[in-house]
């Protein structure tokens, strides 16, 4: 029970679930896209639908990579998880240049498994003005799959 800690007392705070526990997806954004009939989909259930069906999380479900020294380049592995029972097709949309951040991974299918997405960033001051030495860099990357637009945000400050 949620009421009782581990020792069997009761508990004094309430227990905050996870937003995955929840059902809640914060940082996506869902298509309206058509179903398509050669996506490979699975009929398991009549109730089941494609939504229900295709899920992807991302762990970490948001990157920080600190305080980082221009002129260096940094990186760090998200894992893309299908917790679904379909296989789908995913791809990345590249961030801009002036970012210094890029994705790099495996395009194809993620049929129950999980996918590595390695983000790379060149720490690189962009404005002109002087800022105190540091800037901070915030950008969303956009992973489109067949049912939904995950956003990924990555925060960095660049000394």
């Amino acid at each position: 029970s949620l009421m009782m800690d581990v020792t069997g007392q009761t508990r004094k705070e309430k227990v905050i679930l996870p937003s995955y526990l929840q059902g809640k997806k914060p940082n996506t954004i869902p298509n309206k896209k058509i179903e398509d009939p050669a996506s490979g989909k699975v009929s398991i259930s009549s109730v089941a639908t494609r939504q229900d069906l295709t899920t992807f999380h991302l762990i970490p479900p948001r990157v920080t990579f600190g305080v980082l020294k221009e002129g260096c380049t940094y990186a760090t592995t998200v894992i893309m998880k299908n917790v679904g029972v379909n296989f789908s097709r995913f791809r990345v949309k590249q961030p801009p240049p002036h970012t210094g951040l890029r994705v790099m991974y495996t395009p194809g299918p993620v049929a129950g498994l999980q996918v590595e997405l390695e983000i790379e960033i060149f720490a690189m001051l962009i404005g002109g003005k002087d800022t105190g030495g540091l800037e901070e860099v915030s950008h969303d990357i956009e992973i489109l799959t067949e049912t939904e637009t995950l956003l990924l945000p990555v925060k960095a400050n660049i000394l």
